[in-house]
């Protein structure tokens, strides 16, 4: 950065603009100095007062902040202490925020605003501002302002400060040097903004003093800075292509998912009398991945997690999740990835990736060690963080990495992931939906097998899910009927569209092509949908009826007591149908969730359970199938086993139970010899007993 001089009539003109319009703000922050050192000015405030001023600042920025900064030091404020206030800009005009894509050599020394997503961030670091030098000859203390990250040294020992004058050499006095705070972050272009397979840029930003310590992986941030270049180097050789930096003047953070969404007064206009169709849900449904035939419980699932249900910040501090997590779990070619691509690209703020090919940062977070951090460790942002106040969409979730397992339970239910890395402690956010997809490991799903055993995943991590659904493609005239005209009438629409527009002299018209199109066009369009989604977010913010919350009640009571001794239902699932209770409400554009929303979460609850919750030995519902992968009735007859065992142990001679002992002694006692077979080879999978010898079996002792 080159040395700056400073302009009385500059520092002038930007004192009379503090004093005209700033001196309530910069009293308010001398009354809380030395935490509070910087004044925030919007732009247009400053091109109302003087536009000649605001062009400054935007093309010569090092000198207008420069003299600013000078302007503030004589400001008169009661205070005890000497002020040193930063000055930081806000909300510059939209000709100066630039795509990091699009950064080019015209832009570097000038003022910008950058968007993106945070993906590193260095540990904060003292950074040496001005030096302090002892010379070795006559022990003056010499001080030099450092300007570039590469320390400078006196050249001699200069007689203006009282040194010899001498050409020497020098010991950095680091108890007599001024150190400011520093930190860099990695910013890169936000997923929704790029085309196809194009890569995602990025830039390293440095922040100092009061900017550092308050940026996390995974934030989304507009970054106000000076964009300058940095020489890039070959060993000792100095290239002549430069890297682009980014020194921040101020950072504004981006905490809403929606906010990016602009919906106009004619947009309002049209999402209200919408809200008023008594066929909205058959229309939003019907938007949802239309070229997919059929998966109507799916979609309309689907469309409720988009809504969300609402976020609850309670007294003591804990937060209840409004976001609604999906697991589909299915045979192979059942459209399940087809369906997450769609909605990662409808919801803003949305992830796709894939729980196989993800690595490094993975999912969750990770402790790296490369170049940025120039060889220190610093902390990189997975899926999930990055996902934050969206959706995230992980596909083959089955298949990620162990690492990434342990930690994907707190990120689900409490929404933030603690890293504890190569000396990093950090809690990162991820107030995300998850909409996950998953393949059973034998191929195909068998209706007749726990869900936990067909899928690589515990039975801790499927119980966080809301909703689970099964994806079974079964023979059936009807449907494989409905189902073939639907996917090739939508491959000659296809065709038909192509051919109008490469072929000049076709057979077809737009007519034909209208009325095909018809089976594969949403209801609305995904534009439109998205505006209707974040104007239910930002505005409606329902409240259960005491009908709907009776209803709710009364179904869960209801249920635990008309099932015996088996556990169908878990405080987690009321929680559940709450959620989806207020996604129906937040869908209709209503601040009250009526017993309607509370049918609707219990019926898409009630297929759910039938599909993957049903133990089909007793045709009951059953969640400790889905909790802990075995169903209430195995576990009954498992410690039955068990108990069997463990008798004939102690009556045996030689301590051990042999197999057709346990077998006739269980069917003593009601248990098929099947049944038998099947519970003694899982209890020994799961180490309850061994077998010593073929065909003898002992309990495990602890």
């Amino acid at each position: 950065m080159v040395r700056l001089l400073k302009d009385q009539s500059l520092v002038a003109k930007w004192q009379k603009f503090f004093e005209d319009n700033c001196k309530p703000d910069i009293e308010t922050v001398a009354l809380g100095y030395p935490e509070k050192r910087s004044i925030y000015i919007d732009y247009w405030e400053i091109d109302q007062a003087d536009p000649k001023l605001a062009d400054l600042l935007l093309n010569q920025p090092y000198k207008a902040l420069h003299n600013a900064e000078e302007a503030l030091r004589n400001i008169d404020v009661a205070s005890e202490n000497k002020l040193q206030l930063h000055f930081k800009v806000t909300n510059l005009p939209d000709s100066n925020r630039i795509i990091i894509r699009k950064i080019r050599a015209n832009h570097l020394g000038k003022l910008a605003a950058v968007e993106g997503l945070v993906k590193k961030r260095t540990e904060v670091r003292p950074k040496l501002q001005i030096g302090a030098f002892q010379c070795h000859k006559c022990g003056a203390v010499i001080k030099i302002e450092q300007e570039e990250d590469i320390l400078k040294e006196p050249s001699e020992c200069f007689e203006d400060q009282g040194g010899c004058g001498r050409v020497s050499s020098f010991k950095l006095l680091t108890s007599l040097s001024s150190f400011i705070d520093s930190q860099k972050i990695e910013i890169q272009e936000s997923p929704e903004g790029l085309r196809g397979g194009a890569q995602p840029e990025k830039i390293g930003v440095y922040l100092e003093d009061d900017l550092v310590g308050k940026i996390a992986p995974g934030d989304r941030v507009i970054v106000n800075g000076i964009l300058h270049s940095s020489q890039r180097r070959r060993g000792t050789f100095r290239l002549t292509s430069f890297d682009k930096i980014m020194e921040a003047i101020s950072i504004e953070s981006q905490e809403f998912a929606f906010e990016e969404v602009e919906v106009s007064p004619e947009d309002e206009k049209e999402i209200l009398k919408l809200s008023k169709d008594p066929d909205l849900y058959n229309k939003l449904k019907q938007s949802i991945s239309p070229t997919i035939y059929g998966l109507e419980v799916e979609k309309e699932a689907l469309i409720l997690q988009l809504f969300g249900g609402l976020a609850k910040q309670m007294p003591d501090g804990t937060r209840i999740r409004g976001d609604i997590h999906t697991l589909f779990v299915g045979d192979p070619g059942t459209a399940k990835s087809q369906m997450l691509t769609y909605m990662s690209k409808l919801a803003p703020r949305s992830i796709y990736a894939s729980g196989k090919a993800s690595s490094a940062a993975g999912l969750t977070a990770a402790a790296v060690r490369d170049e940025f951090g120039e060889g220190q460790w610093t902390l990189e942002a997975g899926a999930l963080v990055l996902a934050d106040m969206g959706v995230a969409c992980i596909d083959e979730i089955d298949k990620m990495d162990e690492s990434d397992r342990s930690s994907i339970h707190q990120a689900m239910e409490q929404q933030e992931i603690s890293v504890a890395k190569a000396g990093i402690n950090a809690t990162l956010k991820t107030r995300c939906a998850l909409l996950a997809a998953a393949n059973p490991k034998l191929g195909r799903f068998d209706e007749f097998l726990p869900i936990h055993e067909q899928i690589n995943m515990p039975p801790a991590l499927l119980s966080r899910f809301d909703l689970i659904f099964s994806i079974i493609d079964k023979p059936n005239r009807t449907t494989d009927t409905a189902l073939a005209t639907h996917i090739l009438l939508s491959h000659k629409a296809g065709e038909v569209s192509e051919q109008i527009i490469r072929f000049k002299e076709s057979a077809h018209t737009k007519e034909e092509q209208n009325s095909l199109m018809k089976n594969v066009m949403p209801m609305f369009t995904p534009e439109f949908l998205r505006k209707y989604v974040a104007y239910a977010k930002r505005n409606i913010f329902p409240v259960m009826t005491n009908e709907a919350l009776e209803m709710l009640k009364e179904y869960y009571v209801e249920f635990r007591a008309t099932s015996e001794e088996t556990v169908t239902f878990t405080p987690r699932q009321l929680e559940a149908f709450v959620r989806l209770t207020e996604a129906s409400a937040r869908m209709r554009l209503s601040q009250e969730a009526t017993v309607d929303d509370a049918k609707r979460a219990i019926y898409i609850i009630d297929q759910y359970l039938r599909r993957v919750g049903m133990d089909r030995e007793t045709g009951r519902f059953d969640i400790d199938i889905i909790a802990t992968g075995i169903s209430h009735t195995q576990h009954d007859r498992m410690r039955t086993i068990i108990d069997i065992i463990q008798r004939l142990c102690n009556e045996s001679k030689d301590g051990n139970a042999l197999r057709g002992d346990i077998i006739r002694e269980a069917e003593i006692e009601g248990i098929e010899s099947g049944k038998v077979e099947e519970a003694l080879d899982r209890l020994k999978r799961n180490g309850q007993i061994y077998e010593p010898a073929h065909g003898k079996y002992k309990t495990t002792s602890y």
